[in-house]
């Protein structure tokens, strides 16, 4: 399966896009990986939700994949996103974010996060294991949603906004 950059390749303004995003992928999973180190119940799951919770809209806000973004799209392009959504299959581009939508993103690898729970209770090397576990299943998770945002625009044949509008943080 392609990497993102190799979806965006050809485009300088989509492989900017998947650089900058991997860029806070990275920054973000090694929060939820310092969080799943930690053995305290529960508190891996609340940090990767929330991480989630913030990245899945900042990365499509980098696309110009927000519903907000979206609505200010002629309706001709907003059909063709709509499709283009629909054939990647996407649940999270052009909707509204919210906690039950996470959960539903973050099933996609509910048995990593068992393996890192059970893990974390094993006292340095299961800490260890969990904490890497947890960068890997929010890598994934992060990665895919890129590659779904990179698909989108590219079958979309949507312009992508300035930075500015695209709500482009700085790396």
């Amino acid at each position: 399966m392609p990497s993102a950059l190799q979806l965006a390749a050809g485009d300088p303004a989509l492989l900017e896009r998947v650089r900058a995003c991997r860029r806070l992928l990275n920054r973000r999973a090694l929060v939820g990986a310092a969080a799943s180190a930690v053995p305290l119940p529960g508190l891996d799951f609340v940090v990767d939700a929330a991480l989630l919770a913030n990245l899945l809209p900042e990365i499509n806000a980098r696309f110009g994949l927000t519903p907000d973004q979206l609505a200010r799209l002629p309706a001709h392009e907003r059909q063709q996103v709509q499709k283009a959504v629909a054939v990647v299959g996407s649940a999270v581009i052009g909707r509204l974010v919210t906690r039950d939508l996470v959960l539903q993103v973050a099933g996609k690898v509910g048995m990593r996060l068992s393996a890192k729970r059970a893990a974390r209770y094993v006292p340095i090397a299961g800490q260890a294991a969990a904490a890497v576990v947890g960068y890997a299943a929010l890598r994934y998770l992060g990665e895919e949603h890129i590659k779904d945002c990179v698909r989108v625009v590219r079958d979309a044949r949507l312009l992508l906004p300035p930075p500015s509008v695209a709500g482009h943080l700085p790396p």
